[in-house]
């Protein structure tokens, strides 16, 4: 895919590790990557460039995960940009908050990337 056609995917976790991890895996399958490490500037960026896919940690310093997935669904862009939650949070109750705040899929860390990537296409593909 060129960088032209490239899906648009958004990152934000506040490890600095799995975030490197994370940029270079969706890179390398021919997503066109911007970072964030906390909530406020995962927001900010969405805002400013509209991403298709946002892959949110849920604890996240400045805004969590939750937090941002709200806004975003306020935002109501259209297409609505498929919403992925990477988070260590494994109760249920987690998970439900999680989706009513918007997500429209929940991974407890740690996830095999390809299932992450897997869940983005599914989102992505038309219907």
């Amino acid at each position: 895919m060129s960088s032209a056609n490239a899906a648009r995917l958004l990152i934000a976790d506040d490890d600095p590790d799995m975030l490197a991890v994370y940029a270079v895996f969706f890179r390398n399958q021919g997503f066109d990557v911007r970072t964030a490490a906390n909530g406020a500037d995962a927001l900010t960026e969405y805002c400013a460039w509209y991403p298709a896919a946002v892959l949110l940690d849920i604890e996240m310093p400045r805004l969590d995960g939750r937090e941002v997935a709200r806004a975003i669904r306020l935002v109501q862009t259209v297409p609505l940009p498929v919403l992925i939650a990477v988070t260590g949070l494994m109760s249920q109750s987690e998970r439900d908050e999680s989706m009513r705040a918007g997500f429209d899929h929940y991974f407890v860390k740690p996830v095999l990337m390809p299932i992450i990537l897997a869940a983005i296409n599914l989102g992505l593909a038309p219907s």
